[in-house]
């Protein structure tokens, strides 16, 4: 592999948004698991929607015969009409709670797919970790992945259903404007001529007009949700950031340095949320009026056929309502444009998300170090590094040149000064760290395990943050109880079974030592520590560290640490010296019996007797 580590990767032009769009709905559509699912769904939407429109039309045709009624003094065809109003307004309730139903059923299945599909790329090959790293990554992928997705297939359920609803309206509708209307006579210099259909094209001017408005008032309303979208995104993060930082807030008392940092957060929310209010405004200025035109013109521009007697009053409502449908069907953008604007938001946010998973993927590929897993049973079972060279996602190097070999059962101390690349050595080993170049050879993952200076506490039982990843039945409860006996926790056995949250009731020298537990009961056969220790007193870290001498005595022990006296529970010493172009990785000498002697009081006995053993 080469040496030169790219600093950015070149990714294919972006799409335009509706093709982009498209590959998250294409994927709901071809997946294995929902694609019946799925279409089955959009067929029952298409067709209780079609039915729907047929409702419609057949109350086109009850106004007409019901006013004719009215105008005729028919008592028994009034009547007659409103059982038949009877009849259709069932019919158009069925239509629309079944309907109802298919699209939340759709809403939610393709929301449960996408949002499975993000979680998986988000967690997999360690991307959640690697986003924290990675130039130009997409900005709150939790948000991206539990807010965004809802809407963003939501809306596009309920827009798409809403257009298709527009073009079969207006399908159904013009024909029957273009029949009922007529031809409209005029003169102009003495030249007299027709207009056929004249209601249709006054409906479509009518709607061309507000369409034409609408855009020039509410272009501006898509940039401003994306704007909003970010700000809100930044302010909620801001929240939780303080939330998982209270302690430390707290000591140093520093509420009132947060509440400057949280009201300048949500200063960028007013802001942009004062300027989507000004444009909706300008808006309902427009919509308000607009709608309000649409009942009165149809009855303007027909009246002097009533007036003549060339149509009867059923016809006129008629006309009237198939105007009113016509420039629904029209208008469709106009009412839509906000809730347009908004969705395209939306998209745009879960749309950036996925790019950034293949941008990583790119990335990844390019600059990846070469690990390589040994199978179960090949033996020796070995870590290795060959020409290893440790990068930052922007192709800074930290670590040059490494080379080193680790055998199986073997204690080795990693030391250096900070900055030097030690725990992101410990990333790249664990798979985490792709940036760089060179190989990482590393045993079975089965047989290795890292702890980190804090560890993981799940949410749930105490029991099952102590067998954590494995179920909470995996192990014997005799063996629980004694690894906790044997991690100066018996003060916990009684607690296994409560539900709280166990990151903030155990102090951090608690949670190491459950950490430590943890091992116990997993026993894996290479151990992984970074400053896995670092919260605990001198006492309970030997007691901790002499685990590897007594039950654990068959693992291999790769620790980071600074702590004096960690050297002694190590067969040997590697240290990362720093270097203008990167650490070297360099072999210190053993820990030497004479050290051991010359060390004062308890420690030195200590060490003796560990040596002896």
């Amino acid at each position: 592999m080469s040496d030169q580590i790219p600093a950015a990767i070149d990714l294919p032009p972006q799409e335009g948004l509706m093709r982009r769009f498209w590959r998250l709905a294409r994927g709901y559509y071809t997946s294995p698991g929902d694609r019946r699912r799925a279409w089955l769904l959009t067929a029952a939407v298409l067709a209780l929607t079609i039915f729907q429109i047929g409702v419609q039309v057949r109350f086109n045709l009850w106004n007409r015969d019901f006013f004719n009624a009215l105008e005729n003094r028919d008592s028994p065809a009034f009547y007659g009409q409103m059982w038949m109003f009877a009849l259709l307004t069932g019919l158009a309730m069925v239509a629309a709670v079944g309907q109802l139903w298919a699209r939340q059923a759709l809403m939610l299945g393709w929301r449960r797919w996408l949002v499975h599909r993000l979680q998986r790329r988000w967690l997999e090959h360690g991307r959640h970790y690697q986003l924290n790293f990675l130039p130009g990554a997409a900005d709150n992928p939790d948000q991206r992945i539990s807010e965004n997705t809802r809407w963003a297939t939501a809306m596009a359920v309920d827009l798409s259903i809403g257009l298709l609803s527009a073009i079969l309206t207006l399908a159904s509708f013009l024909g029957i404007l273009w029949s009922l209307s007529g031809p409209l006579r005029m003169s102009y210099s003495g030249t007299e001529f027709e207009i056929p259909g004249y209601m249709v094209w006054c409906a479509l001017l009518y709607a061309t007009f507000g369409s034409i408005a609408t855009m020039w008032i509410g272009g501006p309303m898509v940039g401003i949700n994306i704007r909003r979208n970010e700000a809100e995104s930044d302010h909620r993060f801001a929240l939780i950031r303080m939330r998982e930082n209270s302690e430390g807030i707290a000591l140093i008392r520093g509420e009132a340095d947060e509440d400057r940092g949280l009201q300048r957060a949500f200063g960028r929310v007013v802001s942009v949320m004062k300027e989507l209010y000004d444009r909706e405004r300008r808006l309902m200025w427009l919509t308000s009026v607009y709608g309000m035109a649409a009942g009165v013109i149809p009855i303007l521009v027909a009246s002097p056929r009533y007036f003549a007697g060339a149509i009867t009053l059923g016809v006129l409502m008629q006309i009237t309502s198939a105007f009113l449908e016509v420039t629904r069907g029209l208008n469709w953008f106009v009412d839509n444009f906000p809730k347009l604007a908004d969705w395209r938001s939306h998209v745009e946010r879960v749309v950036d998300l996925e790019d950034t998973f293949d941008m990583a993927e790119a990335m990844a590929s390019q600059t990846r170090i070469d690990v390589v897993e040994q199978k179960p049973g090949e033996e020796p079972e070995l870590l290795s590094f060959r020409n290893l060279q440790v990068a930052h996602s922007d192709g800074n190097v930290v670590i040059q040149g490494a080379n080193a070999e680790i055998k199986a059962g073997e204690k080795v101390l990693i030391v250096g000064e900070s900055g030097t690349g030690k725990s992101t050595l410990f990333r790249a080993i664990a798979g985490l760290w792709p940036w760089g170049s060179g190989q990482i050879r590393i045993p079975p993952r089965e047989h290795m395990q890292f702890m980190p200076q804090r560890p993981y506490i799940p949410l749930g039982t105490l029991r099952a943050a102590l067998t954590y990843p494995a179920a909470t039945d995996h192990f014997p409860e005799a063996e629980q109880l004694a690894a906790l006996e044997r991690c100066g926790l018996p003060h916990l056995v009684a607690r296994l079974e409560e539900e709280e949250r166990w990151d903030r009731v155990l102090s951090l020298g608690e949670q190491q030592r459950l950490a430590f537990a943890r091992l116990l009961l997993h026993k894996p056969r290479w151990v992984f520590l970074d400053e896995a220790t670092a919260a605990l007193d001198e006492e309970n870290q030997d007691q901790m560290m002499r685990l590897f001498r007594e039950e654990l005595d068959g693992s291999a022990l790769i620790s980071i640490g600074h702590r004096p006296g960690l050297d002694v529970y190590h067969d040997r010493t590697l240290q990362l010296l720093r270097a203008p172009d990167g650490a070297r990785l360099e072999v210190r000498r053993k820990p030497g019996r004479e050290r051991g002697q010359k060390a004062s009081g308890g420690r030195a006995a200590l060490r003796r007797m560990l040596r002896r053993s």
